[in-house]
């Protein structure tokens, strides 16, 4: 089909200049015909391509957003408005979203620092994690399908090679083959499996990757073998590229870049809180790589590969249910220990029935606490006193296979900022302790308990005091 001209009207809307044309795809600046009628935002109008030489992956893919993108909601996607008939026009249009893809980082002369390659990479999780919420996999994540808002928001564009758990996988029926663009696929959809949320997750990671080093960690292959190297070949450890990379970049990196998907993060999430806190980053042998895998390591990754068989994919959600963030919130003052010791308890139990769970201890300190020191230093004093505090709090809990970050938040309110650290972080479950701030008056105002329980959108479990101390120590004594 070729390029409309300006000023055509199409089921009521007027056509304005092209902004983009891609291999599959015209994408225009598109307005209501109508004087007076307004969506509020600014829309585009999307026209696959159709011409003799297209296959018929264009079509098919059209018709997966045609299917996909109507269903999402939240703030990573582009709001849907209307779509043309298949069978005369087909067309989407969607909101107009300002800001620019990653490709702009990639294009610069210097490499971004870390700290910036963390910030764009966790928001590429928290809205790939949107996604998954949704039951949906884009399965096609490169730079130029990552927007970054002006606010550091990132918004994720074109689902025609998407999946979602719910309906027909229009892609898998139609093609016998890898789907996915070579440079970002992942192994398991080289060999055709599909739906999987961790394959987000390793698209990530190439561009993080790229972020860090400049480079592909798997080049840009254009075969079907050269696309299977990946099953069983690890890229160069960042670090052989740039020396500087942090440990904890380099380590975050490499384990979204795990041929096998069980091996790699296993949520967005539990990406997302890494990327954010760096310094709470579990680091191994993966950290400290200068060099690739030496020879008899490939050989044995390579028979690996080749009799794996790959499962079904998990549903989305219900591999997010199987991995939750679970977050304790650890008092500082007005707390007994009685208190503290059965929030341990509760904890434990909570972490002994979910083996996939990831843990935060989180702590609220007054801003006049910090305020009272006269330099950073102090300041950093401050919150490493209250860091081994958590630490000395946990220490009691068997956290084998279960990831664990300590984190120290300064706010006036106490309440807010938990719910607020909940939301931001994907948080499955709260748990509180019920004894915390105001007991003595907790019947005429709403305690710190009682308001997180009211506004987290998380499941929130309430802990009191479970045995008297008094006997503990009696328990103790015999």
């Amino acid at each position: 089909m070729k390029k409309l001209e300006p000023g055509t009207e199409i089921d009521g809307f007027r056509v304005r200049q092209c902004i983009h044309a891609g291999g599959m795809a015209h994408i225009y600046a598109v307005d209501y015909a109508q004087a007076g009628r307004s969506s509020g935002f600014a829309m585009v109008m999307k026209i696959p391509r159709m011409t003799v030489g297209d296959g018929a992956e264009t079509i098919v893919s059209f018709e997966v957003e045609l299917q996909i993108l109507p269903v999402l909601t939240g703030p990573h996607v582009p709001r849907f408005v209307a779509a043309g008939d298949l069978s005369r026009l087909p067309y989407l249009v969607m909101e107009y979203v300002p800001g620019q893809t990653l490709q702009h980082w990639l294009d610069l002369p210097e490499r971004p620092s870390a700290d910036t390659t963390a910030r764009l990479g966790a928001a590429m999780a928290h809205a790939a994690h949107s996604l998954h919420q949704q039951n949906v996999c884009h399965l096609d994540l490169k730079p130029a399908n990552v927007l970054i808002k002006d606010d550091g928001s990132a918004v994720l564009l074109d689902f025609g090679l998407s999946c979602h758990a719910h309906y027909p996988d229009l892609l898998a029926e139609e093609m016998r083959q890898a789907v996915g663009s070579p440079a970002w696929i992942a192994p398991e959809q080289v060999v055709g499996v599909r739906g999987d949320p961790r394959s987000d997750i390793f698209a990530i990671g190439v561009m993080l990757y790229e972020l860090a080093t400049g480079e592909l960690p798997f080049g840009a292959p254009t075969t079907r073998g050269g696309m299977r190297q990946r099953l069983w070949m690890p890229p160069p450890p960042p670090r052989k590229h740039r020396p500087d990379t942090p440990p904890w970049l380099q380590e975050i990196i490499l384990r979204c870049l795990e041929p096998e998907a069980a091996q790699r993060y296993p949520s967005a999430a539990h990406l997302a809180l890494d990327l954010a806190n760096p310094a709470s980053v579990l680091l191994t042998e993966r950290s400290e790589r200068i060099r690739g895998e030496p020879l008899r390591t490939l050989v044995k990754r390579w028979f690996r590969a080749a009799g794996m068989e790959y499962r079904p994919s998990p549903l989305p959600t219900q591999q997010i249910e199987d991995t939750p963030i679970v977050m304790v919130a650890v008092p500082h003052t007005d707390v007994t220990d009685a208190t503290l010791y059965s929030l341990r308890q509760a904890v434990g139990r909570s972490l002994g029935i979910r083996p996939g769970a990831r843990l935060a201890c989180v702590t609220v300190i007054s801003p006049s606490a910090s305020s009272l020191t006269d330099t950073e230093r102090s300041e950093t004093t401050l919150h490493r006193q209250h860091t081994a505090r958590l630490r000395q709090w946990a220490q009691g809990l068997d956290l084998t296979g279960h990831p664990v970050s300590y984190h120290v938040l300064e706010a006036s309110d106490v309440a807010q900022a938990l719910v607020r650290y909940a939301a931001s972080n994907h948080v499955s479950m709260m748990i509180v302790g019920a004894a915390t701030h105001g007991l003595h008056t907790q019947r005429f105002i709403a305690t710190v308990p009682m308001r997180v329980a009211r506004d987290a959108h998380c499941t929130v479990i309430l802990v009191k005091q479970a045995l008297p101390f008094t006997q503990l120590a009696q328990a103790g004594d015999d």
